[in-house]
């Protein structure tokens, strides 16, 4: 009797009938979107937050010339190598770990005397040097030792790189500006429309959490911010502007989808628990560090002076 009501008369004669069954399932499905509503943005206050610190610090660095700036990228390159050995499971006080810094700081100190070329060729042989210093067969995590020297070149290209950008007494403010606007963008962009689209995803295995739909938004909010920053910096090129944007856009994401294979390899949720609640200057800085280099090799291709996109 508990699945049967009464139909009163007059509405079709006094007799039973059976009861409409719950929607148990039309409920659940809505307290589950519900519930997944907030879960999509619960890491946008902790992006705010790190924005909000390392944001002004770069673009006042930028402004102030290059001698702050190498004061960042030196910094940085040390807070980077730090994470990238203790990641390794080495530490930074003794080798085969000191050699990562030493390593990148050798390399970028020829950098910073106006030897770029010097500078390649010796963070290439410290490369080899710290692959061989490190303990032969595997570290405690498991890893090769080989992924203790790949921070060599990791770390050091890309502080190469933007030591090279900014010293260009011309177009180094625009250049170094123009690199980290659209890698912001691209970041931004890809992270709304991911949330908001959703859809398929674009690489599973690597990270779960990234789509298609974020990947074209990225590149679209790049091309827009790169072709803005142009006509606001050096009107002419906005096609070109655009254009580079999107190369480095998409280099962006591609070094946001190395590190998240990185991570995988190590098992590891963040690099580091540097900056607290927000992880590491690695995971903040994945798209700088691939897209830099790519920057660099246009700006010499294009020759001193010249801002990216002419």
């Amino acid at each position: 009797m508990a699945r049967l009501r009464f139909r009163p008369p007059g509405r079709g004669g006094g007799h039973l009938c059976p009861a409409r069954a719950p929607l148990r399932g039309e409920a659940l499905t809505a307290a589950t979107a519900l519930a997944a509503e907030p879960k999509r943005w619960r890491d946008l206050r902790k992006r705010f937050l790190s924005a909000l610190v390392l944001g002004p610090t770069a673009l006042a660095c930028i402004w102030l010339g290059s001698e702050p700036w190498t004061m960042l990228v030196a910094v940085a390159a040390a807070l980077l190598s730090w994470e990238w050995v203790h990641l390794c499971g080495y530490r930074t006080r003794a080798l085969p770990g000191l050699a990562v810094p030493v390593a990148v700081f050798a390399a970028g100190t020829l950098a910073v005397v106006e030897h770029p070329h010097a500078a390649l060729l010796l963070l290439l042989a410290l490369w080899v040097v710290a692959w061989w210093t490190a303990d032969r067969g595997r570290d405690k995590r498991g890893q090769s030792a080989g992924w203790l020297a790949a921070g060599v070149l990791y770390i050091g290209l890309a502080g190469i790189a933007l030591i090279e950008l900014r010293h260009d007494n011309v177009a180094g403010e625009v250049n170094v500006l123009f690199l980290f606007l659209v890698v912001w963008a691209s970041d931004i962009g890809a992270y709304l429309a991911g949330r908001l689209f959703g859809g398929p995803k674009l690489a599973a295995a690597v990270s779960p959490n990234k789509t298609w739909s974020g990947a074209v938004g990225g590149l679209a909010a790049a091309m827009l911010v790169g072709a803005a920053t142009a006509m606001v910096l050096a009107p002419d090129g906005l096609a070109r502007a655009a254009a580079v944007a999107a190369i480095l856009g998409v280099f962006s994401q591609g070094g946001d989808l190395l590190e998240s294979w990185i991570k995988r390899r190590f098992d590891v949720k963040d690099s580091s628990a540097l900056i607290p609640g927000h992880g590491g200057l690695l995971d903040r800085l994945d798209g700088v560090l691939a897209a830099a280099p790519v920057a660099a090799l246009l700006a010499l291709a294009l020759g001193q002076g010249q801002p990216l996109w002419q």
